[in-house]
């Protein structure tokens, strides 16, 4: 049976141009934190580049979704886009001319959090105006699935074309991401942004508001949130494939994409079979299982059992980041869909980048393979506490409300 998604072509360039997004973020990242470890021998440094791309979206947040609910989603994605790009030439330039140093690769990742706190709630707040409503979940897991792909192959291809320069790496970066803006011009959307209204405290705070009165949508969120915060181990990465696995910068590339490998695997069974029953019991299960996938990679000193470990983290993790996107998407009106995306933006970058900089932190408090542990432990420890917190998304069934 043909997939409804094809009949769809200004979403199939978005898939595509996500796709293309992904890859080079995901590139440039190996190589960043590969030349920041090999400059500073330091997991402070590796986790104060995750804190110095999750600063500017905090600071950002009340702006980035203002900008998503009155401008042209589209045209903000390509100006993005192209700022990546012109901090993609920055490094090459720094890396050929040789006076990129812990600063400059700092400065770097606080641009790039910068173009990215404006691009993930305009991306987020776009995607409804793609696609039906009704197949907005199937839309989801789809450029979950795509997504994943550009995770398993920009590591990898990063880490192996390493091996003719970190420049070489930038260089294609840059080509990504101007093709990616390229794409932006073959997107039509259905629904223009409506005129602009007046600026006040009431519209500048709506995105937070709104999430903290659906306590099931904030449950699923902080969930996440946390999770992610405390189980994520990719800051570490870089030490675990150079000191405890004792590979090199193909192995770490590796590492990055193995949990985009598992992730994928569910993405795509997601994208054909999506959750329609028990959702609340199946998000905090599989939460509860990224945590276990956690504990095992800490502890394993086999480069074959840190993959699976990884991988099942990241097929767990998926779950949760498809029932989390519905719920968000599904509950929230198209004019304040910028202002939520915005907010939630702030979660998915505490997890991830803030999540390094905690790992970054702990690790150079007790050690990396303690410090997994704990986030391991901690993972599980937020389940149980959330299930009593958030009743009612522990017994949410389907992911569409009742009228």
């Amino acid at each position: 049976m043909k997939n409804p998604l094809f009949a769809y072509p200004s979403f199939l360039f978005f898939l595509v141009l996500r796709v293309l997004t992904t890859m080079a973020n995901q590139m440039m990242m190996v190589v960043v934190a590969w030349q920041m470890y090999d400059l500073t021998n330091s997991a402070y440094d590796l986790g104060m580049v995750g804190l110095a791309q999750f600063l500017p979206s905090l600071a950002l947040v009340l702006v980035t979704g203002q900008v998503a609910d009155r401008f042209d989603r589209r045209y903000v994605l390509a100006w993005c886009l192209a700022g990546q790009f012109l901090i993609a030439v920055a490094l090459v330039a720094g890396t050929l001319e040789g006076w990129l140093n812990r600063e400059t690769i700092l400065l770097a990742s606080v641009a790039l959090g910068a173009t990215k706190a404006f691009q993930m709630p305009t991306q987020q707040a776009l995607t409804p105006q793609l696609v039906p409503l009704a197949i907005l979940p199937r839309a989801l897991a789809a450029a979950s699935s795509g997504n994943q792909a550009a995770i398993i192959v920009g590591p990898a291809v990063g880490g192996f074309i390493y091996v003719a320069g970190a420049q070489v790496v930038y260089i294609a970066c840059g080509l990504l991401f101007l093709a990616a803006t390229a794409c932006v011009f073959f997107i039509r959307v259905a629904q223009l942004p409506r005129a602009p209204q007046p600026v006040t405290l009431q519209s500048l705070f709506a995105g937070i508001s709104f999430i903290w009165n659906r306590k099931e949508v904030l449950g699923a969120i902080s969930l996440d949130l946390f999770a992610v915060l405390l189980g994520g181990a990719t800051a570490l990465l870089p030490i675990y494939a150079k000191d405890i696995l004792h590979v090199g910068p193909w192995g770490l590339g590796m590492l990055r994409s193995a949990p985009a490998v598992g992730a994928l695997i569910m993405s795509l069974y997601l994208a054909q079979h999506p959750i329609q029953r028990h959702v609340g019991r199946v998000m905090f299960g599989s939460v509860a299982l990224y945590g276990v996938a956690t504990l095992v990679f800490a502890l394993s000193t086999s480069f074959v059992l840190s993959l699976a470990a990884l991988a099942f983290s990241g097929m767990f993790d998926m779950v949760s980041v498809v029932i989390r996107q519905s719920l968000v998407q599904l509950d929230t009106p198209d004019e304040m869909r910028g202002r939520v995306s915005a907010a939630n933006s702030i979660f998915i970058g505490a997890s991830n980048q803030l999540g390094e900089f905690e790992s970054g932190m702990t690790a150079g408090w007790f050690g990396a393979v303690p410090s997994v542990l704990i986030g391991g432990v901690g993972t599980l420890l937020v389940v149980a506490a959330w299930i009593r917190l958030f009743p009612g998304l522990a017994r949410r069934h389907t992911l569409v409300t009742p009228a």
